[in-house]
């Protein structure tokens, strides 16, 4: 079962950031076996800044993919 996790907050260059705002979310699904399962998380930033997460499925590890 997969557990559907929300980012709270994040670490750009060692410094915490909180979520301020979920702008969009969408799913990389089984489909495609070249890409790995994934969740992406388009939020906004306590910085005021707009970043963009990927949370892998598989390993479970969590990504900045743009942002800061």
């Amino acid at each position: 079962d997969q557990i559907d996790e929300l980012p709270c907050r994040f670490k750009i260059e060692g410094q915490s950031v909180e979520v301020e705002e979920l702008l969009d979310r969408w799913s990389q699904g089984p489909g495609n076996p070249e890409w790995p399962e994934a969740d992406y998380f388009k939020v906004i930033g306590y910085d005021f800044r707009e970043h963009l997460l990927k949370h892998d499925l598989k390993s479970g590890q969590w990504f900045l993919v743009q942002g800061g």
